[in-house]
């Protein structure tokens, strides 16, 4: 398990425990960058616009994503087809452009080899992959307001993703996301997940950024990233309250 903290009005690092440096799969925590893009190019117009109705044939393992979803409910139950809408509609050209502009981790957005899929997969368990520590990177770029989109979809952004207030007065931002592991051969093995929950907290001019991220060697009873976010925002407090 890594667990990594850093000002973010700085971008210093002040806290790393565990291996934070190995690059996997950001899975839906991508989705604070496909926000930004998403207001930045204008598919995205507010809180809860576009709301797209559920088609058959979309991503549909999870109940809550068989419904109309807007910018908010997306973020709120992770809905991959949502994400699939904005990057086809942005193209590959403009997509790619926008993830190399971003210097977000490897920044491969190839996809699976031979399949084609890097627009709509690239993120999930494929080429694109990014550590901890380049998480925190990312999110101070984000926070300091050093990449290249407008300062609506720096506000819009902000607004959903919203976790919530914790004690001590901190405002928290932050996505989760859920992963495979990647075997040597380029297999996937979903026996073995990573969950990850990353994002900023901020208490007046104070702000932080923050990563967790899981990886099991072997199938656990509980939700791996239940097991991050929540204990993210279990640990958060006394973690910021020690800087």
């Amino acid at each position: 398990m890594c667990t990594a903290l850093s000002d973010a009005a700085t971008g210093r690092l002040l806290r790393q425990e565990g291996s934070c440096a190995e690059r996997v799969t950001p899975a839906s925590t991508f989705k604070i960058a496909l926000s930004l893009m998403g207001y930045d190019s204008g598919y995205l117009t507010d809180e809860h616009l576009p709301a797209l109705p559920f088609h058959e044939g979309y991503l549909d393992y999870i109940p809550s994503w068989k419904a109309t979803t807007d910018p908010t409910t997306w973020i709120r139950n992770s809905v991959v087809w949502y994400s699939q809408q904005l990057t086809e509609w942005l193209g590959e050209e403009r997509f790619r452009h926008y993830v190399e502009a971003f210097h977000y981790g490897n920044a491969d957005v190839s996809g699976d080899p031979a399949k084609h899929d890097g627009l709509t997969h690239s993120w999930l368990s494929s080429s694109l992959k990014i550590s901890p520590l380049e998480q925190l990177q990312f999110l101070y770029r984000l926070v300091t307001r050093q990449l290249p989109v407008s300062a609506r979809a720096y506000e819009l952004t902000s607004r959903i993703t919203a976790v919530g207030e914790l004690p001590g007065g901190w405002e928290v931002h932050g996505k989760s996301g859920n992963g495979a592991r990647v075997n040597a051969d380029g297999t996937v093995d979903h026996t073995r997940q990573i969950g990850w929950f990353v994002g900023w907290a901020s208490k007046g001019e104070r702000v932080f950024a923050f990563a967790r991220c899981i990886q099991d060697d072997e199938p656990q009873p509980e939700s791996v990233t239940k097991r991050a976010r929540e204990g993210m925002l279990r640990d958060l407090p006394g973690l910021l309250e020690s800087q």
